[in-house]
């Protein structure tokens, strides 16, 4: 079959690749309909992980099942199934208890499985024709047959769950006020999620137009950086105070005022700034122990100057971490069936799986219009 292979630094291939196959009896195999390119992908395509040559990306899948192991009970072939972007086992400690982005089964040794994902467990992605699910009565959950919504059911893999996550991490309540740092998929989502939870108003900080714009066209004030810096722009638009709530959907990437220079800790420190005092914290933007690429030797082993004296003067609250996809996907897939939630206007493109490449390579650069892509094997 044909597959998203990663090759090195800012190059990934279309090779063929083996076909999955049943190799225990709770698996199945999905043919896939639609995978989606993430921004953490980019951080692997970029050389900014540990991640070897030969990875098949992709872990954001969905499809119809081609054939069920023996102990698979609630699937049959024919189904059209989403995967979470996590691989949980549901029996484990942390599984049992909802934090299936952290099982302890799928991945000895480290809190956590992903398809496709360096350091997450051997699962192959799902950039390819066909998927291999493992635990799949537990991991596959069930659509409405047919393609309707399918622009909308592919992104509960991950980004709908995971901008909905960093609500959650910040407690956002109805006729509160929200900041949102980054405009890219998940910060899209997670502006959108804060506006479906009652939010009086979400303000989104970013400095790529096409995203601002989006932001706007779903309720949000958009808040460019590159014009000034964005907490003296929401404090002018809240009296002084600030918001309620922040979520940092950029991570350890971010990069400081208008230009291209990183500084990881920088979004982290803008939040402690711009949300009022006793406010709360989401962080689903991503950070790592280590970093090869980043601008400093403590910011390469992922130790990050935080302004943490501020963080408690003002008895802020943190949640952090990747999205348990499996708390929220049932009830996010129900509000896109009932025509409550409509998260495909953050898809700007659907492309065949041959053109990866130049997606990936247009995606990384934030060139026209690239916001989600959408790849059809």
């Amino acid at each position: 079959m044909k597959a998203v292979v990663y090759k090195g630094p800012f190059e990934v291939a279309v090779e063929e690749v083996d076909d999955p196959a049943v190799q225990h009896p709770n698996d199945v195999i999905v043919k896939v309909t639609s995978t989606a390119i993430c921004g953490s992908d980019l951080h692997m395509y970029e050389g900014r992980t540990a991640a070897e040559p030969g990875i098949t990306f992709g872990h954001e899948n969905m499809g119809i099942i081609t054939e069920v192991g023996p102990g698979v009970t609630s699937l049959k072939e024919g189904d059209r199934v989403v995967m979470p972007f996590n691989v949980a086992c549901g029996f484990c400690r942390n599984c049992a208890e909802g934090f299936t982005g952290y099982c302890l089964t799928v991945n000895p040794g480290f809190p956590g499985g992903a398809y496709g994902y360096v350091a997450m467990g051997p699962w192959k992605g799902g950039q390819a024709e066909y998927l291999r699910v493992p635990y799949a009565d537990f991991n596959c959950l069930k659509l409405p047959p047919g393609k309707e919504h399918e622009n909308d059911f592919v992104l509960l893999a991950d980004i709908f769950p995971t901008g909905y996550h960093g609500c959650e991490l910040a407690q956002v309540r109805p006729g509160e006020s929200v900041t949102v740092y980054g405009a890219g998929p998940v910060g899209l989502m997670a502006a959108y999620s804060a506006l479906l939870r009652g939010a009086k108003k979400v303000f989104v900080v970013d400095r790529v137009p096409e995203r601002l714009q989006k932001a706007e066209e779903i309720g949000a004030v958009p808040i460019n950086f590159a014009e000034g810096d964005p907490v003296e722009q929401i404090h002018e638009q809240t009296g002084g105070v600030g918001t309620d709530k922040g979520v940092d959907a950029v991570g350890y990437q971010a990069t400081a005022g208008g230009t291209d220079r990183e500084e990881p800790a920088t979004v982290l420190n803008s939040l402690i700034r711009t949300v009022r005092a006793t406010g709360m914290l989401g962080v689903p933007g991503l950070y790592v122990p280590s970093d090869p690429g980043a601008p400093d030797e403590q910011s390469k082993q992922g130790m990050l100057l935080v302004a943490v004296g501020k963080l408690f003067e003002k008895g802020l609250r943190l949640g952090t971490g990747q999205c348990n996809v499996k708390r929220y996907n049932r009830q996010l897939r129900d509000m896109i069936i009932e025509g409550r939630a409509k998260p495909s206007f953050v898809v700007s493109h659907e492309l065949p799986l041959d053109q990866a490449p130049s997606a990936y390579d247009k995606f990384d650069k934030r060139i026209e219009g690239y916001t989600k892509v959408v790849l059809r094997p």
